[in-house]
């Protein structure tokens, strides 16, 4: 569903759709906080929260209020939104970003706060799973480094042959060391010569692509991080540029004309955030509320830039995808 088919259907559905929330005290409406790092408006997070949130009976402006913030990736921004959604009086604060997440944890302590977020939440955000104590609960697609072994074992699949690959990583960042490890390991054990490649977000892009073109690398994996997540459509064109392989974690890469994507359905997830919203609003802790972890994974194959990299892309992967792009 594109984003004017999908506003289409919300604004039908203030004529249809029935009041939730029947825990709310009469003449009330719920007042959500949403921050997120970064992305147009009507991004993906924004998309799949709002379509989750109308199948359980809210829709914004009617039964449920929204204030929207956006940090642009920067810590600051985020610590002054969570504090200004703290004074707002808002009923709890969904984030969709790690760094969102600490900011609202650390601007409340009291106020129920639901995270999307990547990453291992335990100690940072929650005391454990289960468990998760306090105020802050939420969703994460957390997967190990070892995740990288098989995107690496897809593009293999995808290019026989490939003997170079690039990883791409955000400068700085601190988990770089350990994403590295077993990404190395696994292309050890192909037979790969991996080319780390950390690039200056949000204007080194262009010169960390001249650098993969220099190394001859015959493809590219995208390193699981938010910061190259907002700028998945800028590595996307630069790839088909530079006639460049790329797989992401995110299947908005490969619909943005990466050639695949592989990782949790944020769909799912994103569902899972909605019904806590439904949750706490009628009522529940979020000490009590386990945090969910991805139960599906996806793969997205775009075949229209298959074809323009020179691809003949294997039955045996296509038969593996979820979704093929034509």
């Amino acid at each position: 569903m594109t984003t004017m088919a999908l506003l289409i259907t919300l604004a039908l559905g203030l004529l249809v759709t029935p009041l939730a929330a029947e825990a709310q005290p009469a003449g009330k409406m719920p007042r959500i906080g949403f921050l997120r790092d970064g992305g147009s408006h009507l991004s993906c997070s924004h998309t799949n929260f709002l379509r989750a949130l109308h199948e359980l009976g809210y829709v914004e402006g009617r039964n449920i209020s929204i204030e929207w913030r956006c940090a642009e990736g920067k810590d600051e921004r985020a610590r002054q939104f969570a504090g200004e959604l703290v004074q707002l009086g808002v009923d709890l604060i969904v984030c969709s970003s790690r760094v969102g997440s600490l900011a609202a944890k650390a601007a409340t302590s009291t106020l129920p706060i639901i995270f999307f977020a990547g990453g291992d939440p335990v100690p940072a955000l929650v005391a454990s799973l289960a468990r998760p104590g306090a105020n802050v609960t939420g969703a994460t697609n957390i997967v190990g480094w070892e995740f990288f072994a098989k995107h690496l074992q897809l593009l293999m699949e995808a290019v026989p042959g490939v003997t170079r690959v690039a990883l791409l990583l955000s400068a700085g960042d601190p988990f770089n060391a350990e994403r590295m490890t077993p990404v190395e390991t696994a292309a050890r054990a192909v037979g790969v010569h991996l080319h780390p490649v950390e690039v200056e977000v949000p204007h080194g892009f262009e010169v960390a692509f001249s650098a993969m073109t220099r190394q001859g690398v015959g493809g590219l994996l995208v390193g699981f991080d938010a910061k190259l997540n907002m700028h998945g459509a800028q590595i996307a064109d630069l790839a088909a540029k530079t006639q460049l392989p790329a797989i992401a974690e995110r299947r908005e890469f490969a619909e943005q004309g990466g050639l695949m994507s592989y990782g949790a359905s944020f769909a799912y997830l994103w569902q899972q955030v909605a019904d806590y919203v439904d949750r706490i609003l009628k009522g529940a802790k979020p000490a009590d509320l386990p945090v969910v972890l991805p139960t599906k994974h996806e793969l997205v194959i775009n075949l229209k830039t298959a074809q323009a990299l020179g691809l003949t892309i294997p039955p045996t992967l296509l038969f593996q995808a979820d979704e093929i792009l034509r």
